[in-house]
């Protein structure tokens, strides 16, 4: 975790097009990214190389939250997402750059986070474990098989 940065790595029994679904769903991303204890909110999501994404975070018990936004520098649908994040609060300043691997494997996805410039208000070890929370959503999201009715 040095240099502001976190990695994370996780295997899901689920293909790469299905995980890749859940970055590229407003309505998906915003059920699985924020921590526990959190709802989100999706304002913009122009999800392609170029485009650009608002949200919101809220802590259920307080209200309070935090707003961000960034660009997708780069996307390969099943492959790949790189964007940018950047806190609208004055206090969290800085780009943060994000780059998400899919690579197919026997058992379904293995998936790869790369996030750096995390602003040095945030403790790393917070950010790492919001993702671990986080990625532990997008698990119970994809894996599950449910037939169409």
């Amino acid at each position: 975790m040095a240099n502001n940065t976190v990695t994370l790595h996780r295997v899901l029994t689920a293909t790469p097009e299905k995980v890749f679904k859940a970055f590229s769903t407003a309505e998906a991303y915003a059920a699985w990214l924020p921590p526990y204890g959190f709802t989100a909110k999706v304002h913009q999501l122009d999800f392609k190389t170029g485009g650009a994404y608002k949200m919101s975070f809220t802590n259920f018990s307080t209200g309070n939250g935090h707003s961000f936004g960034g660009k997708f520098l780069d996307i390969k649908p099943n492959e790949m997402i790189r964007h940018t994040d950047r806190f609208d609060d004055a206090n969290l300043p800085g780009e943060m750059t994000t780059t998400i691997r899919f690579a197919k494997i026997s058992c379904g996805t293995d998936l790869h986070i790369v996030q750096e410039g995390i602003p040095d208000a945030i403790p790393l070890e917070m950010c790492y474990l919001g993702w671990q929370e986080s990625l532990e959503k997008l698990k119970k999201l994809v894996e599950p098989e449910i037939p169409d009715a």
